[in-house]
């Protein structure tokens, strides 16, 4: 069912950002028309939209051995609730196939995979749970604490990028990503990746930090995102540099109503989403009709 899968090998170490424009021409020394190299953001910062994605690698090869520690210390274990709070949206039913997107962790896939009884149950009644993420590091941490749960099956570790999915089209029920579509070059690639794999009728379910929306509250999150975070980066994961993109990341990432209007745009439809936290983060739900 799946084409050009690239499964890790056991082992292997394995924001507001709009569509960026179309590369525009300017004359050359010549005369001639070269194109601009296309410029997307990475943080705060401008990056030539090739080397993002191995940017962001990076980042996540950096932090991956303390990424769970460091979720917990930075939002006080709420991270939790609001995955508990993805997973109870979601709904998944025994039978499908569930496609998590840069989850590399496992965090979400393993949440998945314990609702249906574990991975003998979910064997028993045919459901698949894929990841997906651009980081083998990632990937093989994932692996590593499916194991520790004594979960040595259930989970298909892939690695591959979101904007170009090694699975054929129509062939999962559920597309989830959970604080990674601010991480990709071009959101609307990704969302359009989501809606090619997803079956008629299947589900997309976006969790990812968002835009505040409470006078006080927004002013306290700054403080705490550019002075706070980067100083726990520095002292728990020895990288203040990571830390300060990811916060860097969440305020270049789209706001609530923006997302929406992206969601739509690449077709799915009845897109709906709720903040979470008074919109620290938020969930976007949308269906392939």
């Amino acid at each position: 069912m799946f084409a050009a899968m690239q499964p890790v090998e056991p082992g292997n170490p394995a924001e507001k950002p709009r569509p960026a424009p179309a590369a525009e021409s300017s004359p050359s020394p010549e005369g001639s028309h070269a194109p601009r190299e296309e410029q997307v953001s990475f943080g705060f910062r401008e990056v030539a939209a090739e080397e993002k994605a191995g940017l962001v690698r990076g980042v996540f090869d950096s932090v991956a051995g303390r990424y769970d520690l460091m979720n917990d210390l930075m939002s006080g274990g709420i991270h939790r609730l609001w995955k508990k709070a993805m997973i109870d949206w979601l709904d998944p039913r025994p039978g499908q196939t569930v496609l998590d997107v840069a989850g590399g962790t496992g965090d979400i896939a393993l949440r998945i995979l314990e609702r249906w009884g574990g991975p003998e149950a979910a064997a028993e009644s045919g459901s698949h749970i894929l990841v997906c993420d651009l980081t083998p590091a990632m990937l093989a941490r994932g692996r590593d604490r499916a194991i520790d749960r004594g979960h040595l099956g259930g989970i298909e570790w892939i690695a591959g990028n979101a904007e170009d999915l090694p699975l054929e089209a129509m062939s999962v029920d559920a597309y989830t990503i959970a604080f990674g579509l601010r991480n990709v070059t071009h959101i609307d690639r990704a969302l359009a990746e989501a809606r090619r794999v997803l079956k008629p009728g299947g589900r997309f379910l976006c969790l990812e930090f968002s835009h505040v929306v409470l006078p006080v509250l927004d002013r306290l999150y700054d403080l705490y995102s550019f002075s706070v975070l980067p100083t726990l980066g520095k002292v728990v994961a020895k990288d203040e540099a990571s830390y300060r993109y990811l916060a860097e990341s969440i305020r270049r990432f789209p706001r609530q109503e923006d997302l929406v209007a992206m969601i739509e745009a690449s077709g799915l439809a009845q897109v709906r989403y709720r903040n979470l936290s008074g919109g620290i983060a938020a969930l976007h739900s949308a269906w392939r009709i």
